[in-house]
């Protein structure tokens, strides 16, 4: 709006004054001189002078099924598990800003706010084998990108290290017999800044104190014998990138959001025949 004010009065001011200069009249030396200068406010009121455009802020988070004096769950076998936060850091935020700087045209100033959280979750009471599959808001995810340790509810397991160094050395809990997992660092950018509810699959034999431990799976077979029935690498707990697999457009047993291997490693068997 400016640079069409000041150039039109501009021209009106130049052809009053009459008279050329280097071949031009005034008229339009007026309004050249008049242009520009309306151009240059335009630029400061409608382009580095705006507001910061801001992506992504999150004024308050709410934190998955948190609750206190819950129940700790118990399980039996293998169970999809939601699981409880016991505890949880300060969320760190983080500013990309972008855009603006010197020169024409300029771009309007924009930040991007984005997020991350360490958080524990409890699962169940008793030791556990293992975690197994991991899920967001009930789409599975890599466990690997969560940064997540899995503590199995060992008698003597100790405070995770990410906790202590929040919470200070001696001030955490170490909940021995219950079994939980540590989120380290985890970014939210990819659940829209927010804490998805995250289910995970718990896998727990009887208690081997348990008279009735002998008769478990778990416990009453010591190993197993698989034979490769529908490929030469279904049962390779390691991705292969030998010769044969190299031609195909992906790998033959690699069909997991983990990217590992579809025989996991640690449901190999722990005895092999000899070749």
């Amino acid at each position: 709006m400016a640079t069409i004010l000041l150039s039109a009065a501009g021209a009106a001011l130049g052809g009053s004054v009459g008279g050329s200069v280097l071949g031009l009249s005034m008229a339009a030396v007026g309004r050249f001189a008049g242009a520009t200068l309306g151009r240059a406010i335009d630029q400061k009121v409608m382009g580095q002078g705006s507001d910061v455009v801001e992506h992504g802020r999150v004024e308050r988070f709410r934190l998955t099924s948190a609750g206190e004096g819950d129940p700790v769950a118990q399980v039996y076998g293998r169970m999809r598990v939601a699981g409880h936060v016991i505890w949880a850091s300060q969320f760190a935020e983080t500013v990309t800003t972008t855009g603006g700087g010197k020169g024409a045209p300029s771009r309007p100033k924009t930040s991007q706010f984005s997020y991350t959280v360490s958080m524990a979750i409890g699962l169940c009471e008793g030791l556990i084998s293992g975690v197994g599959r991991v899920w967001a808001d009930g789409a599975e995810v890599d466990p690997e990108s969560l940064g997540m340790r899995v503590y199995r509810g060992l008698a003597d397991q100790m405070p995770d290290p990410k906790m202590e160094a929040v919470e200070g050395a001696g001030q955490v809990p170490a909940y021995r017999g219950t079994a939980y997992v540590v989120l380290e660092e985890l970014a939210l950018e990819r659940f829209g800044n927010r804490v998805p509810q995250f289910e995970f699959e718990v896998m727990r034999p009887t208690q081997a104190h348990l008279e009735d431990a002998g008769e478990d799976m778990a416990h009453a077979v010591p190993a197993v014998a698989l034979l490769p029935g529908s490929g030469e690498y279904t049962l390779a707990t390691s991705p292969d990138r030998s010769d044969s697999c190299t031609r195909l457009a992906a790998p033959a047993h690699l069909h997991l959001p983990s990217a590992s291997a579809d025989c996991r490693g640690d449901l190999a068997p722990t005895t092999r025949a000899p070749p």
